[in-house]
């Protein structure tokens, strides 16, 4: 049994750890094989893990639940992303990615990779921007099926490079710089050469949802069961606003449409017997899938789930400076 953790920022998470709440209460977590996560869902996928790694019986509320909302609660993007203004770090392309990774390290995740708990096995995705594949960072290994393997992990990598990597959603981040020794990795496809080596050594990672935001990569082939959270944001309808609006827009509208041929993808393979397991989302209702099976309206999904981020935004708009 596989479950498979979205990207979506700060959204995400929370919403993650909605899900993981309900699931801890019918006891589904202790029955995970994998947990594969993506970006914001690697935040919550790392907190969990920290607090299965201590080893004691797990306290959901104290373990789980209160360092993540204490995390989510501040602002930890601005100074990261402002970092990179600083004198000093111009001419250091990931400075706002490694800021980041202090963020994590020193409020919510203080373990190595090669600390994780060896089960449910945790899968951190991030994107390979060299051969433009999945990244993953284990306890047993990181790297992918093209540049090879690393097994087990470099000693000293934190939880929280993996976390960092993961999350460093572009062009607010610029991709975290790896430098690694070409030959502690094994097991590649690309060709083994000069090329090669000096790809593997100039690695660099960005936001695993660049690649597949739902994170099924790891599972899909290998489970039995498959269970996804998506806590991503739906597409929001907007007029034309200019030039940038149209950038982005085009980058939008391509993740939109690929993510949306993957959920249905997904929901066929569950159709078809391909593998067991369910479907979860911020915006999603059955309705939308051609299914019978029971769950939340689309209005619900649509009007009330999807816009609460919406909703909170517009009350702080209204504070006092007091209030």
């Amino acid at each position: 049994m596989g479950l498979c953790l979205s990207g979506g920022g700060f959204r995400a998470t929370l919403f993650h750890l909605g899900a993981l709440r309900r699931l801890n209460e019918l006891g589904v977590i202790s029955k995970l094989d994998t947990i594969s996560s993506v970006s914001g869902g690697s935040i919550t996928a790392a907190a969990l893990a920290t607090a299965l790694a201590a080893g004691a019986p797990l306290d959901w509320d104290r373990g789980v639940v209160a360092p993540l909302r204490a995390f989510t609660s501040r602002d930890r993007r601005t100074a990261a992303v402002f970092a990179r203004l600083l004198p000093w770090n111009w001419f250091r392309s990931d400075t706002g990615v490694r800021a980041l990774e202090r963020e994590y390290a020193a409020h919510l995740m203080l373990l190595r990779l090669t600390a994780l708990p060896e089960r449910p096995t945790f899968v951190l995705c991030a994107t390979d921007m060299q051969f433009g594949v999945n990244w993953v960072f284990e306890r047993d290994r990181a790297g992918d099926f093209q540049a090879g393997y690393v097994s087990p992990p470099t000693a000293d990598w934190p939880l929280a490079l993996a976390v960092a990597a993961s999350s460093c959603f572009p062009p607010i981040f610029n991709p975290r710089k790896l430098r690694l020794d070409p030959g502690r990795f094994t097991g590649g496809r690309f060709p083994a050469g000069r090329r090669r080596d000096r790809l593997v050594r100039g690695m660099r990672l960005t936001d695993g949802g660049n690649y597949d935001n739902l994170g099924l990569e790891p599972v899909w082939k290998t489970h039995q069961v498959v269970l996804v959270s998506d806590g991503g944001a739906p597409f929001d309808v907007s007029e034309d606003r200019g030039l940038l609006w149209r950038v982005e827009r085009y980058s939008a509208i391509a993740q939109n449409q690929a993510h949306a041929v993957r959920v249905r993808w997904l929901i066929d393979s569950f159709k078809s017997n391909e593998f067991a397991g369910t479907y979860w989302g911020v915006g999603s209702a059955p309705s939308s899938y051609d299914t019978s099976y029971p769950g939340y309206t689309k209005a619900l999904a649509t009007e009330v789930i999807s816009r609460i981020r919406k909703a909170a935004r517009r009350r702080r708009g209204r504070r006092t400076p007091t209030g």
